[in-house]
């Protein structure tokens, strides 16, 4: 495969090409006044972007991968029981943890990559470049769609208003996304991060105390749940990887770790914050699960919030209110970013220092957030979509693309010239599979789900004012 611009561009600090002043400017003139000033310009530009640390990284990758969706892995261990939850809630939560470190160190590599199509490029050429880009801005739009929705089903759960049409709250839903990607550097954004890591943890908690205080009152306590360690009898194949897909998306930090990873000031540091969040996760993932799971057996709900009690259920919705807009809008924040880095490579507007690169920021942030909220409503079966969107693409981003990284740009000499080489080179074999077992398995699984739903009649109307069909 072609290999472009593999060339080592200084200090693993140094700034990245879409920040390179010399290079942005090259062919002008330097002695013009008014070169200079816009030299000035991109120079206090571009350390506006340069402010990320390591734990501010920690809390955006966070805010990007700990949403509601770390709810649905209760459902999950229902359907491949107590001992396949387990074994893949921490397994794949090292391998993600693995193949972030080299996202990461293909980043210190090539620091002029600034997003992951940037990355793709480097051994994929032009095409994967523009493929990936696609891929991430359609993912990433459609994210801040489900948050649109999920923030839908939160209101009406909340206030059970179930004679307000279902639109006014996609509306008020869509204007808080909006509003809260308007930060345009991570290192501001991260300052919510603080409140979006507390919600979920606050939330996640009431849900676990009151499913655990609901299931020791009832008829035979906490021996009589009926939950299983292994799969159900009736369990299909299709259902139980829809199931483990629930799982692996949890784990898709990777997605966003290069955009992350433009900003940092130190980004030798990366690998603190990788460990950091796979270690959260792990620990969050496998405790809601096993815990939920106990409680609340075959009959939990996804998200979780929904298997306890009524009043307890909206006040845990309420409480969990700041991650679903926290973590929908980060989504709209990064493919912004990644949208205006390429509308305006050598201008000051990409760094937002101006009124004008201001109105640009939110237009284009009111763009993303409309459009992802039109999909998520017009389409009768946009979470299945979203699980087939997942499937095609984190697929690549979480495995076999950091797994082609590893052969194609990070290792040194032949694959079996020495014992470190034979290891990884079977580790990422290993990856890679799982990508493609995803892309294959997931694929099918989620077209399936999507049909299943058309039989049973559970698919809602497009732009529905039917609160009901959202609960």
């Amino acid at each position: 495969m072609e290999l472009l611009h593999t060339t080592n561009h200084g200090a693993f600090g140094a700034r990245p090409p879409s920040y390179d002043l010399e290079n942005g400017i090259a062919g002008e003139k330097k002695d013009d006044p008014l070169e200079l000033d816009k030299i000035a310009t991109l120079q206090e530009g571009s350390e506006k972007f340069r402010k990320l640390g390591w734990k501010r990284l920690t809390i955006c990758l966070i805010v990007e991968a700990i949403a509601l969706g770390s709810l649905s892995v209760p459902s999950a261990f229902a359907t491949i029981g107590m001992v396949g939850g387990v074994v893949l809630t921490v397994g794949l939560g090292f391998v993600a943890i693995y193949t972030s470190f080299v996202v990461g160190q293909v980043k210190l590599r090539y620091p002029h990559v600034a997003h992951y199509h940037d990355a793709v490029q480097l051994i994929w050429g032009r095409l994967g470049k523009e493929l990936t880009g696609a891929m991430f801005t359609i993912f990433l739009v459609l994210l801040v769609g489900s948050h649109a929705l999920t923030g839908t089903i939160a209101w009406i759960n909340i206030t059970n208003a179930l004679d307000t049409c279902a639109l006014v709250w996609g509306v008020i839903s869509a204007v808080i996304l909006l509003l809260l990607a308007l930060p345009p550097t991570f290192a501001e954004f991260a300052i919510l991060g603080y409140i979006d890591f507390c919600s979920i943890i606050a939330a996640i908690m009431i849900t676990i105390v009151a499913t655990g205080v609901q299931a020791s009152g009832n008829p035979g306590g906490l021996s009589a749940v009926n939950w299983s360690a292994w799969p159900p009898p009736d369990t299909t194949f299709y259902q139980a990887f829809l199931s483990t897909t629930n799982i692996i998306f949890a784990y898709s930090f990777a997605v966003c770790q290069f955009s992350f990873m433009s900003e940092m000031h130190t980004p030798t540091d990366f690998p603190k914050s990788i460990w950091a969040l796979g270690l959260i996760e792990i620990f969050i993932y496998t405790l809601t699960g096993t815990l939920i799971y106990a409680f609340v057996g075959q009959d939990v709900k996804s998200p979780a919030l929904l298997s306890a009690s009524g009043t307890v259920s909206r006040i845990a919705f309420g409480i969990a209110l700041p991650v679903i807009f926290i973590s929908g809008s980060i989504n709209g924040t990064v493919v912004g970013r990644y949208i205006i880095d390429r509308a305006f490579p050598r201008s000051p507007i990409r760094f937002i220092n101006n009124s004008r690169s201001w109105v640009v920021w939110g237009a284009l942030i009111a763009m993303i957030t409309w459009l992802g909220w039109v999909i998520a409503e017009a389409i009768p079966f946009f979470n299945a979509l979203l699980g087939l969107i997942s499937s095609l693409f984190i697929s690549g981003f979480t495995f076999y693309f950091p797994a082609l990284f590893w052969f194609l740009l990070i290792k040194e000499g032949k694959w079996n010239a020495n014992l470190e080489n034979i290891v990884l080179s079977a580790l990422n074999a290993i990856v890679f599979c799982i990508g493609i077992a995803v892309l294959g398995c997931g694929t099918y699984a989620s077209v399936q789900d999507i049909i299943d739903q058309y039989n049973k009649g559970s698919v809602k109307g497009a732009f529905t004012c039917d609160s009901r069909s959202y609960l």
